[in-house]
């Protein structure tokens, strides 16, 4: 039998003679191994291509999330939290962290979507009580939704093109309210399908496409927008660009690592198909 031919468990023993558990694939992601432990886990990657996939995913979701909020990690302390001499201990650039770990762990639990999600906010921008506020809020976090998801080869989304119907059902049902994926063929992306995801106070749904190159695009819904309906606004979030607007109490969001122009252009036709009649 050729090492390749070893069966899963055996192969863990005899690529580094001791055990490879998962723990140790995401600690030598995070660079957290001995140069000694991190040599066994290279010998036991080089035999598994599938865990060297995911090796290669996380990795990649990592330096996204770096490009994302790297620039929380060294803001200073807002001033209304510096309220007593303590505060300065109070872990800014562990929450930070905390997301990229995460993050990088691609735990698939539902808390840990719900977390990330307001830690992510914790470390976002410290924006004003301002009425732009809310829309930044929705905005940023589509864009970490985006950047959390869309590097995942294997389960990118929770229900396929291929059960759109189901999809649009469940979606709609959660919501409260129709909701459905436009269609974007003719711009180059094809859905790939959708999730649930866990909003600052209610359930939003987020749409995924891909084009025929790689590139993937989200679409991020949410009905937590109270006020006027807005027009196209742009920004640019670490390594995304993101365009968000408001329509009818709903906030869209479209994001993506392409250029501005194209974005701009799959947002219009966005508008186009889901703005009422």
């Amino acid at each position: 039998m050729t090492m390749d031919d070893t069966p899963f468990p055996a192969a863990r023993e005899a690529a580094s003679g001791a055990p490879v558990a998962e723990a140790d694939l995401h600690a030598y992601v995070d660079r957290q191994l001995s140069p000694a432990r991190r040599g066994e886990v290279e010998m036991f990657l080089s035999i598994r291509p599938d865990d060297l996939e995911r090796v290669c995913d996380w990795q990649k979701q990592n330096d996204m999330m770096r490009g994302l909020l790297g620039p929380a990690v060294d803001e200073r302390l807002p001033l209304r939290l510096a309220l007593r001499p303590e505060a300065s201990s109070w872990p800014w650039r562990s929450v930070a962290a905390g997301v990229l770990v995460a993050v990088a762990s691609a735990a698939p639990a539902w808390s840990v979507r719900g977390w990330l999600d307001a830690a992510a906010m914790r470390v976002a921008l410290a924006v004003p009580a301002t009425a732009d506020a809310e829309l930044a809020g929705f905005a940023h976090r589509a864009a970490v939704a985006h950047v959390v998801y869309s590097p995942d080869m294997r389960r990118p989304v929770e229900v396929g093109a291929e059960q759109e119907q189901a999809l649009v059902t469940w979606l709609t049902r959660r919501m409260g309210a129709a909701v459905h994926p436009p269609a974007l063929s003719l711009l180059g992306y094809e859905l790939i399908g959708g999730r649930l995801l866990p909003g600052d106070k209610g359930p939003v749904a987020q749409f995924m496409y891909g084009s025929a190159s790689g590139q993937r695009l989200t679409l991020y819904v949410t009905r937590e927008i109270a006020g006027q309906d807005t027009a196209f606004r742009f920004a640019k979030d670490g390594p995304v660009n993101v365009f968000y607007w408001v329509e009818d109490g709903f906030g869209y969001a479209i994001s993506a690592g392409t250029n501005r122009d194209e974005l701009l252009k799959v947002s219009q036709e966005v508008y186009r198909q889901l703005k009422p009649a």
